[in-house]
């Protein structure tokens, strides 16, 4: 394959690539017409929960005692007690279907802390508990 301008190759497809530091597999394949449209959906599992069953699992995930857990926890301590509902990855798609895949425990907003900038000039003139932020002259030691 060359690249023409009318008839006449301009350069060799194989240089070209070179020149532009593109692969030619790559090239050939960008420049190829696509053969296939796009692509169908994927069919519905007949392994998937049914709308009962999800409606069970969010509502175990919701429910008091597992509120503040994680599917995985949760997942764990169903199957101690012998009930299996859904594996914790389902669980997670479950939730994620829902717009619940955050942090579900109640969390402080983090904050940001100035770091302590502290200079002693002389001795006894700073004292701190964490001498690792003093200033010091000498070049890598903060």
């Amino acid at each position: 394959m060359e690249l023409l301008v009318g008839r006449d190759p301009i350069i060799p497809f194989s240089r070209a690539c070179d020149v532009l530091g593109i692969p030619r597999g790559t090239a050939r394949r960008r420049l190829a017409p696509r053969r296939h449209g796009p692509r169908a959906p994927r069919p519905r599992s007949h392994r998937r929960l049914s709308q009962e069953e999800r409606l069970k699992v969010l509502s175990t995930l919701h429910s008091e005692r597992f509120e503040d857990q994680t599917p995985r926890q949760v997942y764990a301590e169903l199957l101690d007690e012998g009930e299996y509902l859904a594996s914790p990855s389902t669980m997670y798609r479950i939730l994620a279907e829902q717009g619940e895949t955050r942090e579900r425990r109640n969390q402080r907003a983090a904050r940001s802390h100035a770091v302590p900038r502290l200079e002693a000039r002389a001795p006894n003139e700073v004292w701190t508990w964490d001498i690792s932020k003093l200033a010091t002259g000498t070049p890598g030691c903060s």
